[in-house]
């Protein structure tokens, strides 16, 4: 679907940009909503696609120097870049204790490979995504260096308005593609499949010469982009996104750089997938809370928000934010929350030394308020509360969760609506 759709099409990009923020880098982080984030290295996200016949550069896994020389001598390769393997963004311009500047190196030669690798395995990099003291690097990936003659962008991802799948595309890749949308509108194309009958030849073909493939290049771009839309299906993606999906001056069309994003809800399915979730870079308390089923985000103020539902966190922190006061973090119960998992939630609010308040914010849609104020009158008791805690609910069973915290003789401050708690909430802590 060509110009016409532009403008809806740049919409539709601005709104996964908002949904789908990218919280470490490029192709390594792969992000996971609602309930978590499954975090993939680079040379796994490549290997799932290399797994499904799209093309990437050859490359191998090193977790040693002497490993790296030989992976670089079995490419027999032109050229060759050497990749750090973390999740964080900006590698290229990070910097490692070591010494050594930069996170991503070319190279023709092997043995410059096993000495740049030297100063990278076992070492940690700093970049401007990564804590202060950097990200210890375990694996390098050593790969085919390729030339790029033009880059393009393309993307398949689930989109609610059309109850299924969107290609998304433009000639004009390796460059924020949410810019493009904004300043050149008419670079954008959007395509709706149709999810029980798949991508159509045709499909793939038009989106191949909307991106501005010529000659050969459309049908192997086409073939490719079939390719993709099978990876999206067969893995469970809510997202891939390519970019660029690049040719070579060779004539070769090739998936440089991508971010897949993933189902949580298949996991049952894609187990082998999930088992290579990366956890090694989170915070030891965003690894804790995920046994609970819990999101957690610590942010650097002193009010702590303790809600169920993404928007309603985002909410929570703007309006203490709105009244003068710092979130302290951004934890999310979810939906099937259970009493253990409220005791569970405290454990670990109360855990953060910078936490000087508590605000609890529930909207009790297929949350039962009950079990919410149940949970939060055990943890009171059997944690010990010390700081100030307020409490605003709203929703199924709110008549008998208020009884039980008026009943528990416990310090718990009341709140009327959100913006009544938030209020309280920055009060609290200002009379300390």
């Amino acid at each position: 679907m060509a110009a016409p759709l532009a403008g809806q099409a740049g919409a539709l990009l601005r709104n996964l940009v908002l949904r789908s923020t990218r919280l470490r880098g490029s192709f390594p982080a792969v992000q996971l909503t609602p309930r978590r984030w499954l975090n993939l290295q680079e040379y796994q996200s490549k290997k799932l696609m290399a797994d499904h016949g799209v093309t990437v550069q050859r490359f191998f896994v090193a977790d040693s120097a002497n490993d790296a020389l030989e992976a670089a001598q079995r490419l027999k390769a032109k050229e060759i870049v050497l990749k750090a393997q973390i999740l964080a963004g900006g590698r290229g311009k990070g910097v490692f204790n070591s010494g050594l500047k930069g996170g991503v190196h070319l190279t023709k030669d092997p043995k410059i490979v096993e000495q740049l690798a030297k100063q990278m395995i076992r070492y940690n990099l700093s970049t401007k995504q990564t804590p202060k003291d950097g990200v210890t690097v375990k694996k390098v990936m050593v790969a085919e260096a390729l030339n790029i003659s033009r880059e393009t962008y393309f993307a398949i991802l689930m989109d609610r308005a059309c109850n299924g799948p969107v290609m998304v595309g433009s000639p004009q890749g390796g460059v924020d593609i949410e810019e493009v949308a904004l300043t050149s509108p008419e670079l954008i194309f959007k395509e709706e499949i149709d999810i029980f009958e798949g991508i159509k030849d045709c499909q793939a073909l038009q989106m191949a010469k909307n991106l501005g493939f010529k000659g050969p290049l459309q049908q192997q771009a086409a073939d490719q982009i079939k390719k993709l839309y099978n990876l999206f299906l067969k893995i469970d993606a809510t997202q891939v996104e390519v970019n660029p999906f690049g040719e070579t001056p060779e004539g070769q069309v090739v998936c440089f750089d991508a971010k897949i994003n993933f189902d949580d809800n298949a996991e049952f399915r894609q187990k082998e997938i999930f088992a290579m979730d990366d956890k090694s870079e989170n915070e030891p308390i965003e690894n804790e809370a995920a046994k609970y089923d819990l999101k957690y985000i610590g942010l650097d103020g002193n009010i702590a928000c303790f809600v169920n539902g993404a928007g309603l966190a985002m909410a929570t922190c703007d309006i203490i934010s709105l009244n003068g006061g710092k979130p302290a973090n951004f934890l999310d119960l979810g939906g099937g929350v259970k009493e253990a998992q409220v005791y569970q939630a405290f454990k670990l609010l109360t855990a953060d030394p910078k936490v000087e308040a508590i605000l609890v914010n529930i909207f009790g849609g297929i949350v039962n308020c009950a079990i919410i104020a149940n949970g939060i009158t055990k943890a009171c008791r059997e944690l010990e509360l010390k700081v100030p805690l307020v409490v605003r609910l709203e929703g199924t069973n709110v008549h008998e969760a208020q009884r039980i915290l008026n009943e528990s003789g416990l310090p718990i401050t009341s709140a009327n609506d959100l913006e009544d708690a938030a209020k309280k909430a920055v009060a609290s802590v200002a009379k300390k």
